[in-house]
């Protein structure tokens, strides 16, 4: 064992206690470049020991089905499930050998509780092919272990965040246990639990080996027909100009030849961003130094769990008879100049960097304190602006995926996002939800705005071990895009959230203003931390599982709404207008309800994908012809539409209607006015009386109904008014051209001020909307839904002859019966809740909370979350319970719903509600 030279000893003593032999180690200076290959904790790697080939391992086909780049644990996973499913001609090009890059050095940690249903689905999913699927096909072990995951938790915060992810898991059969400091002593002999809360214990996570995965993965792929080959870098990406436009991939070239192809798949880790290059494809991802140590011997820690101590942001991962130790840092090392020639090479460790790891590591496990270090791995991972993966078609080439961008968990969501990605190539969509994971959840703005990209992996890689609050919001590149209405809002306090880059007021707070300010990277590479900042202190305050402090200034804000009139910034919303020759085609097919009403009508309605799921919900104005007026009127001949779409996903939108429109061929335009309109909502039973003072129309409900639109003058300026509720009250929205959004803004304000008129925040309409039971897209209604299991049936033509994409699946489910649906609960007890809380049935779980809030008006908290019949099966027909009748609400905000009871994770009650459908599972 090396130790630590004078010098640098001098350096840490003089800030910290004297080093224990944990981190006597020699001294290395930070370097970019590739060193010398060190140990790994693996029994071997697929490096060629006799030095690398000099061309490819197989002769490349002409062409292929599918060109999967990179062979690391996302490739391999790929290309093996794409042979699964049935598609055989498809190629792995590896450019060095299989694992090399970031795959061969990663920990391989498998922890099964994320906080999000997906992820554990997905985990689930990579769990069952290392730990079963591919032993059973291949006969050849993949290296899992299974010695179990322990997670730490220092306070009651923590512990409570453990105990919603235990929640959870238990609605997919994952065991865990909550233990005391006691139990936890008697699980993990060697560990210190003087400090601890309690643990949250795993049995069944565990560990992975890349090789042994890789190896196994490709050897069953090729099984099937499909062709792996290495020693074949990648020199360019054909790109064709279709006939309608489109750019298509056609092939890929390598030096030992070109493989004509409809699609490939970038899997090329931190090398994806140049891949995407050669093809003009933008990939938002940032190269980053990732470390850890591995130690000599330690006796007792045999078969010992892993651990995650999230307030030390460290882990501690068993290796045999030793540990391996790593986290995530305050000050990461980016590398900014990517190495083509980076291959099974690692990087010098930066003590300076890594030390901040070791303080939390022997404070754990206190038998380190007197344990060496066996080696160093300090190798390249890829992070982006969300610690989320980059995943589906891009929106620049038709048949260019990204599979890339892992944030160091590539090994863990590898099988689950493997076979999505698989799912996604083949049939156009994935099968679950994988909003969070696909390109198009960013704005086409932000995804080469270095900037961007560089300060928000930076603060997503800062705080991946902390706590997951509900109302938390980035400070890294805040005011990227900013609404008429910034300013004065900000003057009167608002507390902005960040959605798609946009800011767009959450709350307002009455102490004054709150402005965001430029990242200062939690002071780490000697940036001057923001002092006063007014912002990062009330975001501080939300960090709690409780009531917020503020909660009655939102409840200020609902109220004002229900009594009186508020006024929502809406100016983040999606604007588009679809016109052309085959608009009203184009209409009919993309839309589940008629939106081929009279001129001058505004409809509620889905958009589908083809297997009958929900990609969107928005409203679809048909215009009047008339003299073109942009941007509140569009130049068109025949039939237009008006599309108003929630701005966090608008780029979702945008793109899910641009790919139906070129697949179907219809003769459209799809126009963006988002940036050079902005929009208010004005709402309350007194929002007539206020906006009849602005604006020169007749607002009654004769002379203008519900869902109706019309441009008209407001304060002297042209705006489309619509007659729209978001928050279930009377009230109208004002579409606005940019320069005309402060003068219209101050004439509502001054009209309403006799009234009490207030701003309110989406806090407000989160909260206003559960009340009435108005669906979230991508919460209460997601991908992975149906609107008949969502509640809305209404929202579709099937009455009607008109087909529509997805109708076929519709009518088969409706058929057929649902499996599952959605149900509202209220708590009779005031208690807080955020979504993933665990509904059960009878004692068995059936589901979980989507979306959960508190509705001011009834003075409870609300969860809306999907049940399924535990056995499979249809969920029955209910009537009402005899007592309904106890139960009532204000016609005001609630029809007199069914209310029966299902049992929540701590024993109290929920009260289950239902709407817009006719059968519940009876319980």
């Amino acid at each position: 064992m090396a130790f630590l030279r004078s010098a640098v000893w001098r350096v840490f003593s003089a800030v910290r206690p004297p080093l224990s032999p944990l981190c006597r180690t020699s001294t290395r200076s930070y370097s970019s470049e590739p060193t010398k290959e060190k140990s790994v904790p693996y029994e071997k790697t697929l490096k060629q020991e006799d030095g690398a080939s000099s061309g490819p391992t197989k002769p490349l086909p002409r062409s292929a089905d599918a060109v999967v780049i990179g062979g690391g644990s996302l490739g391999c996973q790929t290309i093996y499930h794409l042979a699964k499913m049935g598609m055989t001609n498809v190629v792995l090009l590896e450019r060095d050998r299989l694992t090399a890059g970031t795959t061969w050095h990663t920990a391989g940690l498998l922890w099964q509780l994320r906080p999000s249903d997906v992820e554990v689905e997905l985990l689930a999913h990579t769990r069952n092919v290392i730990s079963k699927d591919l032993e059973e096909e291949t006969g050849l072990h993949t290296g899992w272990i299974q010695n179990g995951g322990l997670f730490i938790a220092s306070n009651k915060q923590r512990l409570d965040e453990y105990k919603r992810l235990m929640s959870l898991g238990k609605v997919y059969g994952i065991e865990s246990h909550v233990l005391s400091p006691a139990e936890t002593k008697d699980l993990y002999p060697l560990m210190n639990v003087d400090d601890l809360y309690g643990t949250l214990y795993v049995p069944k996570d565990g560990t992975m080996d890349p090789a042994g995965t890789c190896t196994t993965l490709t050897r069953a792929a090729t099984a099937r027909g499909a062709t792996v080959i290495e020693n074949c870098p990648v020199t360019g990406i054909q790109v064709r100009t279709d006939d309608i436009g489109v750019k298509r991939v056609k092939a890929v070239e390598t030096q030992h030849g070109t493989i004509e192809t409809p699609c490939v798949v970038n899997c090329a880790g931190v090398w994806a961003t140049k891949l995407g290059e050669m093809a003009r494809v933008k990939v938002p991802l940032i190269a980053m130094h990732h470390a850890y140590v591995v130690t000599e011997r330690i006796e007792g820690i045999q078969n010992m769990p892993n651990v995650r101590d999230h307030d030390a942001s460290v882990y501690l991962r068993l290796q045999g008879d030793a540990l391996s130790v790593g986290g995530y840092e305050r000050n990461p090392i980016f590398w900014d100049e990517v190495s083509d020639k980076f291959a099974f090479s690692l990087f010098d460790l930066d003590w300076d960097v890594f030390m901040q790891h070791i303080e939390g590591a022997v404070n754990r496990v206190p038998a380190l304190e007197q344990t060496g270090i066996k080696s160093t791995v300090c190798g390249p991972e890829s992070f982006t602006a969300d610690h989320k993966p980059l995943m589906g078609e891009t929106p620049e080439v038709r048949g260019f995926f990204l599979g890339c961008g892992f944030n160091s968990a590539g090994m863990m969501l590898g099988g689950g996002c493997g076979r999505e990605l698989a799912h996604w190539i083949i049939h156009g969509r994935p099968e679950k939800d994988m909003y969070g994971y696909d390109i198009r959840r960013f704005h086409n703005s932000l995804t080469d705005n270095k900037r961007w990209i560089r300060e928000r992996s930076h603060e997503s890689y800062a705080k991946n071990y902390s706590l997951v609050f509900p109302f938390d919001e980035p400070l890294a590149s805040r005011n990227m895009r900013k609404d008429p209405f910034h300013q004065v809002l900000t003057e009167q306090g608002c507390m902005f959230q960040e959605r798609h880059g946009w800011e767009r007021p959450g709350w307002f707070n009455k102490e004054g203003p709150a402005p965001v300010k430029d990242y200062d990277y939690y002071g780490a590479y000697d940036v001057k931390r923001n002092e006063k900042y007014k912002y990062d202190e009330l975001l501080g305050q939300e960090y709690t599982f409780d009531f917020p402090p503020h909660h009655d200034v939102i409840k200020n804000e609902c109220l004002s709404c229900r009594h009186s009139v508020a006024v929502f910034d809406m100016s983040y919303f999606g604007k588009f207008y679809l016109t052309g020759p085959d608009a009203k085609k184009a209409a009919d097919w993309l839309f589940t309800a008629d939106v081929n009403k009279k001129p001058g009508t505004t409809v509620y309605t889905c958009m589908l994908n083809k297997r009958g799921r929900s990609e969107a919900d928005l409203t679809v104005s048909r215009l009047e012809p008339g003299v073109a007026n942009l941007p509140l009127a569009p130049e068109f001949s025949g039939d237009a539409y008006y599309l108003a779409i929630g701005g966090g996903v608008a780029e979702h939108n945008w793109n899910h209607i641009k790919t139906v429109l070129q697949d179907q061929g219809f003769r459209c335009q799809l126009t963006d006015h988002s940036e050079n309109m902005g929009m208010i909502s004005i709402q309350g039973p007194k929002s007539r009386e206020v906006l009849q003072e602005v604006l020169d129309t007749d607002l009654s409900n004769e002379a203008f109904p519900f869902s109706s639109h019309k441009v008209v003058i407001a304060a002297g300026h042209q705006v489309r008014a619509m007659r729209l509720s978001f928050v279930g009250e009377l009230g109208w929205e004002l579409h606005i051209p940019k320069d005309s959004c402060l003068p219209v803004y101050r004439a509502v304000m001054a009209a309403g001020a006799k009234h009490g008129i207030i701003n309110s925040g989406y806090r407000a309409i989160d909260s206003l909307s559960i009340e009435k039971g108005y669906r979230h897209w991508h919460a209460d209604l997601r991908p992975d839904d149906t609107p008949l299991e969502a509640g809305l049936a209404f929202t579709c033509k099937l009455k009607s002859s008109v087909p529509f994409q997805g109708r076929d699946m519709l009518e088969k489910q409706k058929k057929e019966g649902l499996k599952r649906r959605i149900v509202c609960f209220t708590t009779d007890e005031k208690v807080p809740m955020f979504g993933l809380e665990a509904i059960y049935r009878n004692g068995v779980p059936v589901g979980h909370l989507r979306r959960a809030d508190y509705g001011f008006y009834i003075d409870k908290t609300i969860g809306y979350g999907y049940i399924r019949n535990p056995d499979g099966g249809v969920v029955s027909a209910l009537k009402a319970p005899t007592h309904c009748s106890a139960h009532t609400y204000s016609d005001h905000i609630l029809s007199r719903f069914p209310v029966f009871v299902l049992k929540y994770e701590n024993g109290r009650d929920l009260r289950c509600c239902e709407k817009n459908v006719s059968s519940l599972l009876n319980p």
